[in-house]
């Protein structure tokens, strides 16, 4: 799942919106902080992490079966993470050579373009966090995987019905004395 960051980062990269950067004294600084471009490269990743997620959770329990889903769910948290993180790796370098050679060669107060950066460093969890949630939701919808104390249908009067001596009240049948003592 981790490889997966590879592509997802390069989909970063392509579809954040540019950011530009004010050169000020050979450093780039955001031409407007507060503007919807630095946040809309956040939310760009954001919606990537969002879809990845949701896609490997489904397909993991679409593959996974009865008995795996504890390594399928460690799996989907440790492989999302680090596919996010290397989305966010491989993202960011896209460009960032050229980034850097413009911001040497520009002149105070030169406008650059800037690559693909993440501030809001919190959406890295949303890869394995939907992953696991579209995971559990599949399982809520299909039911494939047996409950706690799930053993399927033993029926009425066997062992793992009756608790420390409590009485088994559908084991007889209507109107019928079960052990046979009364008439």
């Amino acid at each position: 799942m981790a490889v997966l960051g590879v592509p997802a980062g390069l989909l970063w990269a392509w579809l954040a919106p540019d950011v530009s950067f004010v050169v000020i004294r050979g450093q780039a600084l955001p031409l407007d902080p507060e503007g919807q471009g630095p946040i809309a490269v956040d939310g760009t990743f954001a919606l990537v992490a969002v879809v990845a997620g949701l896609v490997c959770g489904l397909l993991a329990y679409l593959a996974g079966g009865r008995g795996n889903d504890v390594p399928l769910l460690l799996g989907l948290t440790a492989g999302g993470l680090a596919a996010s993180l290397l989305a966010w790796r491989v993202g960011h370098q896209v460009g960032l050579a050229e980034y850097e050679r413009a911001v040497r060669a520009a002149q105070d107060g030169r406008t650059v373009t800037g690559v693909a950066d993440l501030r809001a460093t919190g959406v890295l969890v949303f890869w394995p966090l939907l992953a696991v949630a579209a995971y559990g939701v599949a399982e809520l919808v299909v039911r494939r995987l047996p409950g706690a104390r799930d053993r399927g249908d033993l029926g009425a009067g066997e062992p793992e019905q009756i608790v420390r001596g409590q009485l088994d009240l559908q084991a007889a049948p209507a109107g019928r004395d079960v052990d046979g003592r009364e008439p």
